[in-house]
């Protein structure tokens, strides 16, 4: 299957299960988040694959079931569809979402192990490497990327208050995202030229990634 865009009723879809989050209303309309949603996501990230797995990881759509185990939101169904190239978590990633606020792109350290934790430190605090990683995110903040992660109230253990890079080194994962809302080119082939784009700017940023934190070492 080649994509040619997300369904017509995909955003429709995901609003219709924000308002009822239920059994009836997923099986009633599984049908169309195959067809409009899910389909289409895995061909979008089967088309870019080529481009940007190969050593880096291997792409997958996650579960539409949420995990309501440990969260006060018993909600079984998440209300967006998400898909992601990774090696391992933490190590840099690129990832896809579609639902209800639209296309949603992002890529980076959506979450570091102790091991990976302390190594992007160690980096971050290093002159060359710590600077690369600053004028990446400056030029994906100028680019309208948002810059979000987990961050610590104060300094981390062992690091100075005045450090220059002292804002980076209280992240706890840090990432970058861009969110387009409902329009158009959702529904179009042009939507894969979006994320294309996305991805290549994100590049820089996951390359600092893989070779800076890299996979945590437990999951080797």
């Amino acid at each position: 299957m080649s994509f040619t865009g997300f369904g017509e009723h995909a955003i429709d879809f995901f609003d219709g299960l924000a308002a009822d989050n239920s059994k009836p209303y997923w099986e009633d309309n599984k049908a169309i988040y195959t067809s409009d949603v899910r389909q289409p996501m895995e061909a979008l990230l089967a088309a870019l694959e080529k481009e940007f797995c190969g050593e880096f990881g291997s792409a997958k759509v996650f579960r539409p079931y949420r995990d309501v185990r440990f969260g006060r939101d018993k909600s079984p169904y998440k209300t967006e569809c998400g898909g992601v190239i990774e090696r391992s978590r933490g190590a840099g990633a690129y990832y896809v979402e579609v639902g209800p606020r639209g296309l949603r792109v992002g890529g980076g350290c959506f979450h570091l192990e102790s091991d990976q934790l302390a190594r992007y430190r160690t980096a971050v605090a290093d002159d060359i490497r710590g600077k690369r990683l600053a004028a990446i995110l400056d030029k994906l903040a100028k680019r309208d990327w948002e810059i979000k992660g987990d961050q610590l109230r104060s300094r981390p253990r062992g690091y100075p208050a005045d450090h220059p890079r002292i804002d980076l080194l209280r992240y706890r994962s840090v990432y970058a995202v861009r969110v387009w809302e409902p329009d158009d080119v959702l529904h179009e082939r042009a939507c894969l030229d979006r994320v294309r784009k996305a991805f290549r700017e994100l590049r820089p940023f996951n390359e600092w990634a893989a070779d800076h934190v890299g996979v945590s070492e437990p999951s080797r």
